[in-house]
């Protein structure tokens, strides 16, 4: 299974940004994919992820300004990023994550930055 992520880069504070990637390979039905974050210095942490039936689950700092979706049938997954702040700064991961029986299956992108800046 491979994670290709796109949509980083540089946007001013109160910018927007959307993130996307797309999954390919041998992918379970019934999985969920997300996105993560880590910035220098800082543990990697949730930012969002969302089922394959739909249910979401957001950090509490990006609620109400980011909204993660998906595409089922192209297996890819987005964040859309609005009302940006310094603090989001970090390199933004994809992950693909199922439970087949008792095996868990873990799977990341190469990361793509996001810069907030002025």
């Amino acid at each position: 299974v491979q994670l290709q992520a796109f949509g980083g880069g540089l946007v001013q504070p109160g910018g927007y940004l959307r993130l996307s990637c797309a999954a390919s390979g041998s992918i379970f039905s019934s999985n969920a994919m997300g996105w993560y974050r880590q910035a220098p210095g800082k543990e990697r942490e949730l930012v969002a992820d969302i089922t394959s039936g739909g249910s979401t689950n957001y950090a509490d700092s990006v609620k109400g300004r980011f909204a993660i979706s998906r595409d089922n049938a192209k297996n890819t997954v987005y964040l859309q990023m609005n009302s940006l702040k310094p603090e989001d700064t970090a390199v933004y991961y994809c992950n693909a994550r199922w439970w087949v029986k008792v095996t868990f299956y873990n799977y990341w992108g190469q990361g793509t930055q996001v810069t907030v800046s002025s």
